[in-house]
């Protein structure tokens, strides 16, 4: 098992080979294999990538966020323009109905909300706004329609990762409850995790998801 000391070395590695993380944003504190990221990232897209890269790491727990994003100069928009851009976007955005996502920006902090179909469409819609210049946080509160049966959804998630790895897929709970979807046991890696967690996203009637996979 790696040290809290090789660990961050690691993290601080991967935040250097991230193409989209200025690592000199970006402060490591490793406790217990949990680790802290502190700093300023310049984009609320770069703190999202910053994240990822800490979970990619092998032996990585958990992964504690004290950043705050301080956008340079030239990206400071108004709530007005983000507004009208984020509308614009979601607007030519392929998969999404039209209108179906509301807008609401507070200090360049955008809240969306509306429904949706699938919970796919929800993550695209903030995966877009989220590397949009002038957002510093993006909030999701879009609700995603559905009436499948539970058994269903279960069923379609497990067949859906033993697709992906079927060995990962036989050490995984399900569990689904009025659309959530509650994922337990234990992952070799955070990609397998993650693989899990998508899986589970995908399948249609899904509106959340509860991941309490540890990783070993």
């Amino acid at each position: 098992m790696k040290t809290d000391k090789q660990l961050k070395q690691d993290v601080e590695a991967e935040l250097e080979w991230d193409p989209a993380v200025t690592a000199t944003d970006i402060g490591v504190e490793v406790t217990d294999r949990v680790v802290t990221l502190l700093g300023h990232p310049l984009s609320y897209a770069e703190k999202l990538a910053a994240e990822k890269a800490a979970h990619r790491v092998a032996g990585v727990k958990a992964v504690v966020v004290d950043m705050h994003v301080r956008l340079a100069q030239k990206d400071v928009r108004s709530d007005t323009d983000i507004a009208e851009a984020v509308h614009a976007i979601l607007r030519w955005t392929v998969g999404l109905p039209d209108n179906a996502v509301k807008v609401q920006v507070e200090r360049g902090r955008v809240t969306l909300s509306g429904a949706v179909d699938w919970a796919y469409q929800s993550h695209v819609a903030v995966r877009t706004v989220s590397h949009m210049r002038g957002v510093v946080g993006v909030s999701n509160q879009i609700e995603v329609r559905g009436d499948v049966a539970t058994d269903q959804i279960a069923e379609q998630i497990r067949q859906a990762m033993q697709r992906h790895a079927e060995r990962e897929a036989k050490h995984i709970g399900i569990a689904v409850r009025d659309g959530t979807v509650t994922l337990t046991g234990k992952v070799d890696s955070y990609a397998e995790r993650s693989a899990a967690r998508g899986a589970a996203w995908s399948a249609p009637g899904v509106r959340a998801v509860v991941d309490e996979m540890r990783v070993e």
